[in-house]
């Protein structure tokens, strides 16, 4: 079986990573068997997560990942898009990737308020001498790599115009279509789903997150997706009838 590691569940989102989260939902799309596990992260082999372990075979990078299981189990997660199509969906998944991401980022790191509400309470299980020097010590981090990434030189201001450039890119492409391609999920949905759930996350209260939700369309297909692939766990009590 398939092992995901990842960080679990955490402010309301099936994970706080959105590139886990993407890698779930390619896991849950192909159908296949697989299992989480949220002890990985010192063993990641690239320092970071998601990755997966199939049969021993260790595969990192939620890209990666897809592309592992297209080639090894013959997925195709773009069925029935043409090569245009399939051309606009690597274009919007690198945009949310690789610009939205950054400024995610930004809001729930750098903003204190939205830190002290989020990413510190990662560091609550640690010794309280090494979570003081812990804690400053990967915001930091996180900094510099805002920094070199290019979207830490920006202003506050200037970095929430640029995510939600973005954000309503992915609404006016949405539409009225259930999904990012039309009326079935596609490999482009997996990163849409989750990336729009994060910035739309109630923890925080950031540019992103107003602007998302002004697109009555974008809240309703994070709900679509939620109601398809994370339903609701029922008691065993209902489960049984006895509710």
């Amino acid at each position: 079986m398939i092992t995901l590691y990842s960080f679990g569940p955490a402010w309301g989102l099936p994970d706080p990573s959105p590139f886990v989260m993407k890698a779930e939902m390619l896991l849950k799309m192909s159908g296949l068997p697989y299992r989480t596990d949220t002890r990985g992260l010192s063993k990641a082999p690239k320092g970071k997560q998601p990755y997966i372990d199939d049969d021993g075979e260790t595969v990192p990078d939620s890209t990666f990942i897809r592309w592992h299981l297209e080639k090894k189990y013959n997925i195709d997660f773009d069925r029935g898009l043409d090569p245009e199509q399939r051309a606009v969906s690597w274009a919007f998944e690198k945009m949310l990737e690789d610009n939205l991401y950054w400024a995610i980022v930004h809001d729930r790191w750098m903003d204190d308020a939205n830190f002290d509400k989020g990413p510190r309470n990662f560091f609550r299980g640690l010794p309280v001498p090494v979570r003081w020097f812990a804690t400053p010590m990967v915001r930091r981090k996180i900094r510099n790599y805002l920094h070199g990434q290019g979207m830490g030189r920006h202003t506050p201001e200037e970095i929430a115009a640029l995510g939600i450039r973005s954000i309503d890119a992915t609404a006016t492409h949405l539409g009225t279509k259930p999904y990012m391609m039309g009326d079935e999920p596609t490999g482009l949905d997996a990163t849409a789903f989750a990336f729009i759930a994060g910035a739309l996350c109630k923890r925080f209260d950031t540019p992103l997150r107003a602007a998302a939700e002004r697109h009555d369309n974008l809240k309703a297909y994070v709900e679509r997706m939620m109601a398809r692939y994370y339903p609701p766990q029922r008691s065993a009590a209902e489960q049984s009838g006895a509710a």
